[in-house]
């Protein structure tokens, strides 16, 4: 399983990033290959992409949401990935998005892309795209400020 993290400075205060982050259904204005995402409902979300045209359609559950704090997800069905996105304080109108995804590289051509950091530049690309995003509104677009503990560890 790879990993990958990735982290940008954003000029807007750490309330309206992590409420900008809650509205997954606006991710394909500035992620990548992100055809569609159906909030199914506050923990399930539909993800249908298509990258390097290859089209998936899979569901993911958030399985951890702390307001202004964090946001944790992971695959239940389709290719197997998971990850957080944790948004810190730098100050009233600065705020830090780091962002760590694992995933499972599926056959021959994601295996090497992998390996040449493609995914690494794509996250990079969608944290400036969102940048751009959340700084031209400085508005988020909606909120979802409900918390999901995390799953208890064994």
């Amino acid at each position: 399983m790879g990993t990958h993290e990735e982290s940008i400075d954003v000029d807007v205060p750490v309330s309206t990033v992590y409420n900008q982050w809650t509205q997954f259904e606006t991710f394909p204005q500035f992620m990548d290959g992100v055809e569609r995402i159906d909030q199914v409902d506050d923990t399930t979300t539909r993800w249908v992409t298509k990258i390097g045209g290859v089209q998936r359609d899979f569901e993911a559950e958030i399985t951890e949401q702390s307001p202004d704090e964090r946001v944790a997800w992971r695959s239940v069905d389709g290719s197997s990935h998971a990850g957080v996105v944790t948004f810190h304080r730098l100050g009233p109108a600065q705020t830090r998005v780091m962002l760590q995804m694992d995933f499972e590289p599926e056959g021959v051509v994601e295996t090497a892309g992998d390996k040449l950091g493609v995914v690494g530049r794509r996250l990079k690309g969608d944290l400036e795209r969102f940048k751009e995003f959340i700084e031209s509104r400085g508005t988020e677009t909606g909120a979802w400020r409900g918390d999901v503990d995390a799953p208890p560890t064994a």
